[in-house]
């Protein structure tokens, strides 16, 4: 009775030490960061990781292989579900947002984008239940010369809040994020 016993448990401790290298070792290649914003009764944070362009098509049409096919839900980083936190109500992307924590997911298109705010938390990346979805809302790219070569969100001061970008490629996602 004790072997068995042994044997699983000794074949669970394996699994374990396995699945912990296998993330750390994909976490070195897009690693974890944080975006905040704190401003005038403002706070949000992202958590997301930082996956890199490596020579590749980032952005465009499947049959192009590009690694974000345009049209399709992305997760918006690498690894596991990008999160984002509102410490108070917000409109985000002007829809109305109650303070909490959400997923942050992405369908990227060559002249705009939609942002998807999922209530759904603590998923692997490419595990999307779109029956979680809060709502989606379409918002404005702008295209810059210069190539960023890892994904970045950062955040840049409005007038009546701030403007979440999302960075890659040549691509910048702009996402109006205002107090409620």
């Amino acid at each position: 009775m004790k072997k068995p016993l042994l044997i699983v448990l000794i074949l669970v401790v394996v699994a374990l030490v396995a699945f912990l290298g296998l993330r750390s070792y994909t976490k070195s290649f897009s690693p974890e960061a944080v975006a905040e914003y704190n401003k005038n009764g403002l706070q949000v944070a992202v958590q997301y990781s930082r996956p890199s362009k490596k020579s590749r098509l980032i952005f465009g049409r499947e049959q192009d292989n590009a690694l974000v096919p345009y049209d399709k839900v992305w997760r918006t980083g690498a690894n596991e579900a990008t999160t984002i936190q509102f410490a108070q109500d917000v409109l985000f992307a002007g829809k109305p947002v109650k303070a909490g924590q959400y997923t942050l997911w992405t369908i990227p298109g060559p002249a705009r984008w939609k942002v998807i705010l999922n209530r759904e938390v603590g998923q692997w990346g490419t595990n999307y239940n779109d029956g979680q979805d809060l709502f989606r809302s379409d918002v404005d790219i702008r295209i810059q010369p210069k190539v960023a070569e890892k994904f970045a969100i950062y955040f840049e001061d409005q007038p009546e809040g701030t403007a979440m970008i999302l960075q890659w490629d040549q691509t910048e996602v702009i996402v109006p994020i205002r107090p409620k």
